[in-house]
């Protein structure tokens, strides 16, 4: 049992305490930050004088070393370590001797993990940021092929008025930039540097925390050393965030998955994202959109997981704060894997065109603008309505749209309708003639996209 501690205790700690108390299992996914972090310490010793250049120069190159090796498979790191900071260290020692006892001058293990989990959760909120820029790149190029792609909006899960895919699109498009700006937020908040707050109270070594903080690309160093080792708000957040992406995720799975049904047909699934079953030949399963769907429910439950670890401990450095890793693990691992995969699913979707269309007519999403088209030929709104809901219950009755009638039938309804009727309730007009910004138009999305397209390209997390 390898462990940094042991000076103060006689006996040696039960097994299965051992096992309980160790992190191996789970934080040995630190090496590389671990490695990074120790290389910067290391030359900050050497910088104010507290190593010497040597041995900071024997330090870093120990450290590659162990990285290296265990990269390569040449070393492997086992659980006779109690977690990767005693195994890194330990190789240390064995390579390069006493230099290597120094490493841990002027340092806590508290700092030390506090660096490495902010280090971790910082490469990976870019690496989240690529994922959702794929995402927003595959939505601009869904949107600008689908322009007149005519579907039915809904409210209440009713059709309610005509809009375009790429409008339905544009939805998504919108939420997922926010997480996207929510990405660049957290990384404002969580780029400062906690190494040198020692356990609790800093250190009486010349540590200078800003040429740390600099080498770790940090904006500065964390400025109370109680907080520095105890503050887990940033991994909150990030989890807060991952939990608003899934939920997004999920809606959007929910529609596919209804779109998929053979009540609607308005989208097929690529075979490469779907699974069919056991039993029954005929079933095409959207297994995958399932999936991420399901998976929202673990993400919430990593964030309520920390939510509830952190909620009554007092300050500084409490060992519960170990149980954040593997909830943060666990959440970053899903919601990378489930954006990756329906990303690419999105890509392959074929979407039933005419299918959508119909469904949209049949739906009488363009009843409002036959009211609106009698209200402009001079009837008060509220007769209006009530003439296009007798003239609904009409169609539904001959399981038509209203589309379908010819003038004769449209005007048993009133004597208003006119030829100039069918140009005002068609899909393309319902939907061309609202120009505003945030709209269905063409013209409206066109401007959508082009700012959606600006906001990709500018887009930076630093």
């Amino acid at each position: 049992m390898a462990q940094l501690w042991g000076g103060r205790f006689e006996g040696t700690i039960n097994e299965l305490a051992w096992s309980f108390n160790a992190s191996i299992s789970f934080d040995a996914r630190f090496l590389e930050v671990d490695v990074r972090g120790s290389k910067a310490h290391a030359m900050m010793l050497a910088k104010q004088g507290i190593i010497s250049d040597s041995e900071k120069d024997g330090i870093v190159a120990g450290l590659d070393s162990i990285l290296s090796d265990v990269q390569s498979g040449k070393l492997q790191i086992t659980d006779k370590y109690e977690d990767i900071h005693s195994f890194l260290e330990a190789n240390l020692i064995d390579r390069i001797g006493d230099a290597g006892k120094k490493v841990h001058t002027g340092r806590s293990r508290n700092d030390q993990v506090a660096l490495d989990m902010r280090l971790y959760a910082r490469d990976e909120v870019v690496e989240m940021s690529e994922h959702l820029k794929n995402m927003l790149t595959a939505l601009l190029t869904m949107m600008k092929d689908n322009l007149d792609t005519y579907m039915p909006g809904f409210t209440h899960l009713q059709k309610a008025q005509p809009v375009t895919l790429a409008h339905h699109l544009g939805a998504y498009f919108e939420m997922f930039k926010r997480d996207l700006l929510r990405m660049k937020d957290i990384y404002e908040r969580m780029n400062y540097c906690p190494l040198g707050a020692g356990a609790l109270a800093g250190t009486t070594y010349p540590l200078d925390r800003e040429y740390t903080a600099k080498l770790l690309d940090f904006y500065g160093p964390t400025l109370n050393s109680m907080d520095s080792v105890s503050d887990r708000d940033y991994l909150i957040e990030y989890l807060a965030a991952l939990s608003t992406i899934m939920m997004h995720l999920s809606r959007f799975s929910e529609e596919i998955i209804i779109w998929n049904s053979n009540e609607y047909r308005f989208v097929e699934i690529d075979d490469a994202y779907s699974t069919g079953s056991s039993i029954m030949p005929q079933k095409k399963n959207p297994d995958i959109a399932e999936l991420v769907r399901g998976k929202t429910g673990r993400v919430y439950g990593d964030l309520m997981s920390l939510l509830t670890t952190m909620k009554g401990i007092p300050l500084a450095y409490n060992k519960d704060m170990q149980e954040d890793k593997e909830a943060a693990f666990d959440a970053m691992d899903n919601v990378k894997n489930c954006l990756a995969l329906f990303t690419d699913m999105l890509r392959t979707l074929k979407f039933n065109k005419e299918q959508m269309e119909r469904s949209a007519m049949m739906g009488f999403t363009n009843a409002t603008d036959a009211a609106d088209y009698l209200v402009n030929k001079g009837m008060p709104f509220r007769d209006a309505h009530s003439v296009i809901g007798r003239l609904v219950l009409y169609c539904i009755d001959k399981k038509c749209a209203i589309d379908d009638l010819d003038l004769k039938e449209l005007k048993g309804f009133s004597d208003l309708f006119e030829n100039d009727i069918f140009d005002a309730i068609s899909l393309k007009t319902c939907v061309e003639k609202r120009l505003t910004i945030g709209a269905p138009s063409s013209a409206a999305m066109s401007k959508v996209i082009g700012a959606g397209e600006e906001f990709l390209q500018n887009f930076n997390i630093k």
